[in-house]
Formats: C-alpha cells, sequence, structure tokens
C-alpha cells in the first residue's frame, strides 16, 4: 500500500478518535448542566418559605434577602399586651427589691438559731452519767437543811423524854466482813429509814434526769436547726412574687409569640421535600439516559470505520497507483495466514 494510502487512513483514524473524544466531553457537560439544574429545581422545590401571620395578640415578621432565603424574622407584640407586660414588670422590680431585704429580714431566726446550737452544745458536753451526779448533788443540798432541822427536833424530843441514851437493833458484822447496823434508838432508826429511801429515790430520779438532759440539749440543736432552715425558706419564699410577675411577662410573650411559630409551621408544610426528590430523581434519570445519544458522533464513526476499513483502503491505494498484487500473493498465498495469524487481504483471493 502507498505511504499516502496509510497516511489518509491514519488520519482518517485519528480525526474519527478526536471528534468522537469532542462528542464524548460535550455530553459529559450536558450531563453536568442537567444534573446541576435538577439539583436546583429540587432546591428551590424544598426550600422553606414562612408566611406572614397575624393573631390576636401579635404579628410575625420575616425578612428575605435578595436570594429569597429568610435572613430574619421577629414577630410584633399586640400593644395591650405589650403594656401589660410593663406594669408587671415594674411589679417584678418591686418583688426582687423585696427578695433583697429578705436576708436582714430574716437574720434574728439565723441568730437565734445560733444562740440554741450553743447552749445545747452545753447540755451535751456532760454525760448522761455525769448529769445524773450533779442532779443528786443538787437534790440533796436541797434536802440538807430540812433534814438537820428534822434531827435537831428528833434529838430534843429524845432527851426531853429521857430515852437520849437508848440505842437498840444492832447487828453483827456481814459474812464478807463488812460492819452490820449500828444500835439507834427506834425513831433514830425510822429518821435513817426515811433518808435512805429518799436517796433512793433521788437515784431513780437521777438517772431520768441524765437522760432527759442529753434529750434537752439535742432538742435545741434540732431546734435551732429548724430556725435556721425556716430562716433560709423564708429568703427563698420571697422570691415568690418576683418569679410570679416573671412568669406572667413569659406568658403573655408567648401569646405573642404564637403569629412566629404558626408561620413557620406554615412555611415548613409548604416546603415540598417529596416533590423536590422526584425533580431530583426525575431529572438525573433523564441526563443519564440522553448521555450516550450526545454523546454519539456520527462523522467520528465513520470516519474510524474508514479508517479501519481494507476496502476503503485498497480504494485509497489504488487511487494513489494501485496495488502490487503479484507482491501479495508471492508474499502471503491463499489459505496462509500473515505475521499476525490473520488472512492477508482475503478479498484477494476472491
Amino acid at each position: 500500500m502507498p505511504m499516502a494510502a496509510a497516511a489518509i487512513m491514519g488520519g482518517s483514524s485519528l480525526l474519527g478518535g478526536l471528534l468522537a473524544g469532542s462528542s464524548a466531553k460535550k455530553a459529559a457537560q450536558i450531563q453536568a448542566d442537567a444534573q446541576l439544574k435538577s439539583a436546583q429545581l429540587a432546591a428551590e422545590e424544598a426550600r422553606f418559605r414562612p408566611v406572614g401571620v397575624t393573631t390576636r395578640f401579635g404579628q410575625s415578621n420575616f425578612q428575605t434577602g435578595p436570594d429569597g432565603r429568610v435572613s430574619g424574622a421577629g414577630y410584633t407584640l399586640d400593644p395591650a399586651l405589650r403594656a401589660y407586660q410593663d406594669r408587671f414588670m415594674g411589679l417584678a422590680g418591686g418583688g426582687l427589691s423585696q427578695a433583697e431585704m429578705a436576708q436582714q429580714q430574716f437574720a434574728p431566726l439565723q441568730q437565734g438559731a445560733q444562740g440554741l446550737f450553743g447552749l445545747g452544745q452545753q447540755y451535751l458536753a456532760q454525760s448522761p452519767q455525769q448529769a445524773a451526779q450533779q442532779y443528786i448533788a443538787g437534790q440533796q443540798e436541797l434536802l440538807a437543811p430540812s433534814r438537820e432541822r428534822e434531827m435537831a427536833q428528833l434529838q430534843n424530843r429524845l432527851f426531853n423524854t429521857g430515852r437520849g441514851g437508848l440505842s437498840v437493833g444492832a447487828t453483827s458484822a456481814r459474812p464478807s466482813g463488812a460492819a452490820g447496823l449500828g444500835a439507834a434508838s427506834p425513831e433514830l432508826e425510822a429518821y435513817y429509814n426515811a433518808i435512805a429511801q429518799q436517796d433512793a429515790q433521788l437515784a431513780a430520779g437521777a438517772q431520768q434526769a441524765g437522760m432527759d438532759q442529753a434529750r434537752f440539749g439535742a432538742g435545741l440543736l434540732g431546734t435551732g436547726g429548724n430556725l435556721l432552715t425556716q430562716g433560709y425558706q423564708g429568703q427563698a419564699a420571697a422570691l415568690g412574687p418576683y418569679e410570679a410577675y416573671l412568669a406572667q411577662m413569659k406568658q403573655l410573650e408567648a401569646l405573642g409569640q404564637q403569629s412566629l411559630d404558626i408561620g413557620s409551621g406554615i412555611g415548613a408544610k409548604v416546603a415540598n421535600p417529596s416533590g423536590a426528590q422526584s425533580l431530583y430523581s426525575g431529572g438525573i434519570a433523564a441526563a443519564g439516559s440522553n448521555a450516550a445519544a450526545n454523546a454519539y458522533n456520527p462523522f467520528a464513526t465513520a470516519l474510524t470505520q474508514a479508517g479501519q476499513n481494507p476496502a476503503f483502503g485498497r480504494g485509497v491505494s489504488n487511487l494513489f497507483g494501485g496495488s502490487n498484487v503479484a507482491a501479495d500473493i508471492a508474499a502471503y498465498p491463499a489459505g496462509n495466514p500473515n505475521a499476525t495469524g490473520e488472512y492477508s487481504n482475503p478479498g484477494y483471493w476472491t
């Protein structure tokens, strides 16, 4: 085959490949533009579109930028409700001032609690046994004058009756070695027996007195704690009026905010995410369907196939001086494969 014919066939294949590549690139750009457009349409369909709402208590306000997107939102409270809020605001200021004075007002409770704490600790500083001993000592101090008076009167009676020296009722030593009872007159024995009974009663009462003192001391501490708690509770309760006024202002604000909430809710319902998804899916599918058609270039296909067609090559070869058939037959006899394993130009042997 002449060099000119080979160059023409190679150029045809190259030109066909370039045209095919250009068509593929253009098809890819068309598909990308279609996908972008589908995404833009879907985003627009799903875009949040708030709706202005006016209620008895307020009016919503939405601001949008040049691109149509919401850039701000708010609401205007009804003037009457705003006037109520201002009045509650004044009351709230007074309630807060009252709460600030609560610490000073409840200071006496705290001081009283501290005093009870100190007094209770004094009572609890002694053990019940020490308190019992102190109780007995104190009672005997009270009984001592009357006992001495009774003893003097008894001795005077015995002396006047001439029985001052009478002593009976003595006992021997105990088996343990302790001394027995001394002898005395019946009157003295009765006197000492009465004193012994009183001391026994004092001992029983002393034990109870010791436990009572411990409970009393603990009670003082508990009472002090209650006073301190009441002081703290009073200070916390002093915020009640302020909190009540503040709650009323919040309720009025919530009534005005309803217009903003309703407008936002309607805007959310107006947005169509399912429709946006359908638009996007449909656009993507359409772009994919047209991709193959957009990439097809008949001229590129014809040139590429022509460059690969042996008949076209022979025609071009004949156009530029014919072909050396004898040389081809000598080089590739009929039925013998060429170096590539294929039969060379089977058209020659037909």
